[in-house]
């Protein structure tokens, strides 16, 4: 309890301080939950880019190379991973009652919701830039030079970012790791019923084109794959970063709603 009076009685900006770093100590002493998330979206961009690769040859393809629209993708799925880590360590403090301590002291909600964030800040910016570096050394081209290199990494990270708040929500509304990890085929399904793998162009079944073309994530994956394929454009961007700006606050709004109802402050 003496550690967290003395968090409590911090100021904000040195109470999500002491939680974020709490929360990248926890990945790092963990290095399983960090490498096999890192992994897996490597391996199936690999699988993807072998299987798939006529794809390129479709009149209207917007790529060179399969590999190029495709190393996309990666950055999104760990985007994903990033969320179920967060959600996962957020679902552990409820059940291990360390959430009900520091109920108990005057810990601002918003700091317990950016501290414990915090690993899942650094972790999709590390993914991140792991991803650019393999796709560089596979011989994708990134058309938007250095520069593009930098607004890549910043959109990924907000994109992974985003999707953590949507972790967040889920533990908080849910208390478990259990009902954590059962949200997790529901994000990958909107990953799938995107443009991740095709141009919304070349999709011939409507519905398909048309849940695609609702679908947030469509934006962010073409948004981050423009910055290979065409180099700059704002409309893409925009588009990009509007969307998982849009995730983010959402996120943001409604897990501090649901944090004042877990925390009932005595």
């Amino acid at each position: 309890m003496a550690a967290e009076a003395a968090l409590a009685g911090a100021a904000l900006p040195e109470q999500v301080a002491a939680l974020g770093r709490r929360s990248v100590l926890r990945i790092a002493r963990r290095p399983g939950q960090f490498v096999f998330p890192l992994i897996f979206p490597l391996l199936l961009f690999a699988v993807n880019a072998s299987g798939l690769g006529a794809a390129a040859k479709l009149p209207g393809f917007p790529a060179a190379s399969y590999e190029d629209f495709a190393i996309a993708v990666p950055f999104m799925q760990g985007a994903l991973f990033v969320a179920i880590t967060a959600g996962t360590d957020l679902a552990a403090d409820i059940e291990t009652g360390f959430l009900n301590r520091l109920a108990l002291t005057p810990l601002k909600g918003r700091a317990l919701i950016g501290g414990q964030l915090g690993g899942a800040l650094v972790s999709g910016f590390m993914q991140s830039v792991v991803y650019l570096l393999v796709g560089l050394i596979v011989g994708v081209e990134l058309k938007s030079g250095p520069a593009g290199a930098l607004v890549l990494l910043a959109l990924s990270t907000l994109i992974a970012f985003a999707f953590a708040t949507l972790g967040a929500l889920i533990a908080l509304r849910f208390g478990t790791g259990e009902a954590v990890q059962g949200f997790f085929p529901l994000l990958f399904v909107a990953l799938f019923l995107s443009s991740a793998f095709l141009p919304r162009n070349l999709i011939q079944e409507d519905w398909f084109r048309a849940i695609a073309t609702w679908n947030p994530v469509s934006y962010m994956v073409e948004a981050i794959r423009s910055l290979f394929v065409v180099g700059w454009d704002g409309e893409a961007l925009a588009l990009g970063f509007g969307c998982a700006g849009a995730v983010l606050v959402i996120g943001l709004a409604a897990s501090a709603a649901s944090l004042r109802t877990r925390l009932t402050r005595t």
